[in-house]
């Protein structure tokens, strides 16, 4: 068993399809499911079930694949320490944040670290905060950014910054520029962020304090991404409670109005397994980043002052 056959293995799994692995591995398919075969005739073992022109893990092949992905995990890393000792001058850094953070936080401060450390690739993948957590937990990404808390022992937490949340609704909007009662939330369509998203997570936890329940809001729409929940409220779909970041254009346009009312301010965090080794590079990034900073001090408005 190789590190090849592994690799194969766990991408066509992945795909549930020969073809798309072996395109995305660049091999041809031939070479692909050989590479399956081989490993199935050397253990005796049927790891896909062959349905037509579709495959499907079978029971063995489901087992298989978390020890497969783990196996590559550790040789990943094996080999991230021995491009350490060479100094952070190559190598790569596996991101993933949340929106918030992601479009609107992170990226002043990778294009410093990418000034710095030019050899350095760096990927981000964007989603929400379980999904982040998830990805950082399964060692699938080296740091992770989230604007919402978690609760996974093996995952480690440094507060980096805070950001604001503000209740918008569009400028005709009878709660335009007034304060409203905590039970007036009720009177209103909502339009929210998915399940698993920080920010909706922060909202529907400040909720009590009004006398509301997640439950008695209206929600008309629920949309994968802070702009998408921007542009539906502009265009006159309901309220929503977001990052004063995403929205400080459209409030300075006049196209969002801010309506009065207290709402907790929110952390954003840095994510890192406990138990993973962290390459040179993430350190490099992390001593980039401050600590418990106000969003005032972010790189990109200290240009703009």
């Amino acid at each position: 068993m190789t590190l090849e056959q592994l690799r194969i293995f766990v991408a066509v799994a992945e795909r549930e399809h020969v073809t798309r692995a072996a395109r995305e591995l660049h091999l041809t398919q031939s070479a692909t499911s050989a590479a399956v075969a081989a490993l199935e005739a050397r253990y005796a073992t049927k790891l896909f079930d062959r349905v037509g022109r579709r495959i499907a893990l079978t029971d063995a092949g489901r087992l298989f694949l978390v020890e497969a992905k783990a196996v590559l995990v550790r040789a990943a890393a094996a080999e991230t320490v021995l491009t350490d000792l060479a100094g952070v001058v190559r190598g790569s850094l596996v991101l993933s944040a949340s929106q918030t953070v992601a479009n609107y936080w992170l990226p002043a401060y990778l294009h410093r670290f990418k000034e710095s450390y030019p050899r350095i690739e760096v990927s981000l993948s964007i989603g929400n905060t379980e999904r982040v957590a998830a990805l950082v937990h399964d060692a699938a990404a080296d740091l992770g950014f989230v604007e919402g808390e978690i609760d996974d022992p093996t995952v480690a937490a440094t507060c980096l910054a805070h950001d604001g949340l503000v209740l918008v609704v569009p400028a005709a909007h009878p709660w335009a520029g007034r304060q409203i009662a905590g039970r007036e939330l009720t009177q209103a369509r909502w339009v929210l962020r998915e399940p698993g998203s920080g920010t909706r997570a922060i909202f529907e936890g400040a909720l009590p304090r009004f006398g509301v329940a997640a439950g008695d809001l209206d929600v008309a729409l629920e949309l994968p991404s802070n702009e998408a929940v921007r542009a539906a409220v502009e265009a006159g779909a309901g309220a929503t409670v977001i990052s004063r970041l995403v929205v400080a254009g459209a409030l300075e346009a006049g196209t969002l109005a801010a309506v009065d009312i207290a709402l907790p301010a929110r952390a954003f965090f840095l994510l890192r397994h406990k138990e993973r080794y962290l390459t040179r590079a993430a350190e490099a990034l992390v001593e980039l980043l401050p600590r418990t900073a106000q969003l005032n001090d972010h790189p990109l408005r200290q240009a703009r002052s």
